[in-house]
């Protein structure tokens, strides 16, 4: 338990967007709320998840918890990420570009959640097509996934 604790302090989390949702039934409508959450360690680890349940509270931690499951490594150099990068998902593209020391993160809403949970301290970056919050962040995880480091590209094309 103190372990689980420990790395619980770690760790930042930032609600990107609660929504509620409806369903029709035969009384009425029943409403739940949708959390879409990231969560990073500000040094190069991030993870984003979606949780669902009647209460915003209990969706929440579900998308903390979903989120702390889905973390992946991300390379970084010197704040900024190693070169020019589209994620894709959908409908949206979202464009990452390095910036010099400085610069800051000129995002917006979901994209800068993201990167700042992250560790990304200057970046460039523009959302094309459709703005939908679920699709940005999974555009935005798609092209941060692919970002290789000059070291990490080499030695993938020795074959080692």
């Amino acid at each position: 338990m103190a372990h689980f604790e420990a790395e619980a302090l770690e760790f930042e989390e930032k609600v990107i967007t609660i929504n509620r949702v409806a369903k029709v039934v035969k009384g009425g409508r029943r409403f739940s709320f949708t959390a879409l959450v990231a969560v990073g360690d500000k040094h190069g680890k991030v993870g984003v998840g979606l949780g669902k349940a009647s209460e915003v509270s209990e969706a929440i931690r579900k998308g903390n918890d979903a989120a702390r499951r889905s973390m992946t490594r991300i390379s970084l150099v010197e704040g900024t990420i190693p070169h020019r990068i589209d994620g894709t998902y959908a409908a949206t593209t979202v464009v990452m570009r390095p910036a010099s020391p400085g610069t800051g993160v000129i995002a917006g809403g979901a994209v800068r959640v993201v990167l700042e949970s992250l560790g990304v301290q200057d970046v460039l970056t523009k959302v094309l097509g459709s703005r939908n919050h679920s699709n940005v962040v999974k555009a935005t995880m798609n092209g941060l996934k692919n970002l290789r480091t000059r070291d990490e590209e080499v030695s993938f094309r020795k074959g080692d």
